[in-house]
């Protein structure tokens, strides 16, 4: 008969998620998680793997749950121009610790360049990010929000590379009031 788990996998998977994203990969031992996921060493290898296949399992959880935040509040805009606004704003007010930055930026400034698989999942994330404002714009533009002049894949591109610029701003600096100039001037690019 299998034995059933002494503890709640998905709270332990949130736990490593929670100290890879504080730490990085490379700061993180294996007593580091043992000690904050509070499992033993048998436990963690049996239900997660090594450390890499939980770090990969952490990015996957970190990138979940943010996107599902992230949509539920887009979706429930007014309007296409604000739906694109809440995507920034939402980089900027952050109800974790802004000074752990985003777990994506972090994993790819830490490990994207040594790592083929994770670069990979890091450029599906920012390809997944420039996919939803292309969608955003072509819909702004039929319903005619932004001018059909725009070239809805350039700014789709140009936004992405801009959020993943907050997205470090927001981690060097607590001045909320300089991050939403920085998002006025980047979204002047919807009225032209």
């Amino acid at each position: 008969m299998a034995r059933t788990k002494a503890f709640d996998v998905d709270t332990a998977l949130r736990q490593a998620m929670d100290l890879f994203w504080q730490q990085g990969y490379e700061k993180t031992s294996m007593q580091n998680l043992l000690d904050h996921m509070g499992i033993h060493r048998k436990s963690l290898y049996d239900t997660f793997g090594d450390k890499y296949a939980l770090f990969m399992q952490a990015f996957d959880r970190y990138q979940e749950m943010r996107t599902g935040e992230i949509e539920r509040r887009v979706n429930a805009q007014t309007s296409v121009k604000a739906a694109i606004r809440c995507r920034f704003d939402m980089l900027i007010y952050r109800e974790e610790l802004p000074s752990q930055g985003c777990f994506i930026i972090n994993t790819a400034v830490e490990l994207a360049v040594h790592d083929e698989q994770i670069a990979q999942k890091v450029k599906d994330h920012f390809k997944q990010t420039e996919q939803r404002f292309y969608r955003q714009i072509l819909q702004g533009q039929q319903l005619g929000e932004f001018s059909a002049a725009l070239d809805a894949l350039q700014i789709a591109q140009y936004l992405t590379n801009a959020s993943v610029g907050l997205r470090v701003m927001v981690k060097i600096t607590d001045d909320v009031k300089k991050l939403e100039r920085i998002v006025d001037t980047t979204l002047k690019v919807l009225e032209e």
